[in-house]
């Protein structure tokens, strides 16, 4: 049995929650796996049994694990059966930033952006103008690298809702929850796009001017500046781990 750590504050069925998510994503519960019995886990962890079963039903919900009425609880494949919900969790796993999870991110930006951008020049056009337009003259208005992410994040909020698409809408939310805690860690890379006002403006122009195909190209322009810095950051990670 992998090795659960005593609860410190019993009332909070959280904490079990997050010792079991743990476990499945870092591979110390593997796919198939069965967990212990809902009494026994709630010896092990110093927690009740309504704390348990509250945090194995939080885990069913994510898809995570299966729960049988009388039987055993299973370990089911995150890759499979997870969501985006998971992507924070998955960017640091055993304590370690996961590369291939962040470039996984990266490309995903790249290409639902492109196609967002070319939705929202469909649907929605000059009405996007103003606060786009507003967007761009906070970001180049501060210094300040982190305050810059916020604000090209805000542009996207805009493209995204002028799309009008609640799928895509729910990605980026995910995509955003991803990434946002790290912007500091991300300043560097990211400078290399929300530094160039001029892309922004021109992404704006073609979405105003309800041009989707000139959008998706201006969106791909300007989302490749910090995919392809991300890119050689990561090589030079897995280069410096594999040495």
């Amino acid at each position: 049995m992998t090795a659960f750590r005593r609860v410190e504050r019993r009332s909070v069925p959280d904490e079990v929650f997050q010792q079991l998510l743990d476990g499945v994503v870092d591979g110390e519960l593997g796919p198939g796996a069965s967990l212990p019995a809902e009494r026994q886990l709630a010896e092990v962890l110093g927690v009740s049994r309504p704390a348990v079963r509250e945090a194995l039903q939080r885990l069913a919900q994510t898809g995570l694990v299966e729960v049988r009425q009388g039987g055993a609880t299973t370990v089911r494949d995150f890759r499979h059966h997870g969501g985006l919900d998971l992507l924070p969790r998955l960017l640091i796993r055993a304590g370690r930033l996961d590369t291939g999870v962040v470039r996984s991110i990266m490309e995903a930006r790249l290409t639902v952006g492109q196609e967002v951008a070319a939705l929202a020049a469909d649907r929605a056009g000059a009405r996007l103008e103003t606060p786009l337009r507003e967007a761009i003259s906070s970001l180049t208005n501060t210094d300040d690298p982190v305050s810059q992410q916020r604000h090209a994040l805000e542009f996207w909020g805009h493209v995204v809702d002028g799309a009008d698409s609640i799928v895509f809408r729910l990605m980026f939310n995910n995509l955003r929850a991803a990434y946002e805690p790290a912007l500091d860690a991300l300043a560097n890379v990211l400078g290399a796009e929300v530094g160039r006002a001029g892309h922004y403006r021109e992404v704006t122009d073609a979405i105003v001017a309800g041009d989707p195909a000139l959008a998706k190209r201006s969106a791909a322009e300007l989302l490749r500046l910090a995919t392809s810095e991300m890119d050689e950051v990561l090589r030079r990670l897995d280069a410096s781990a594999e040495s």
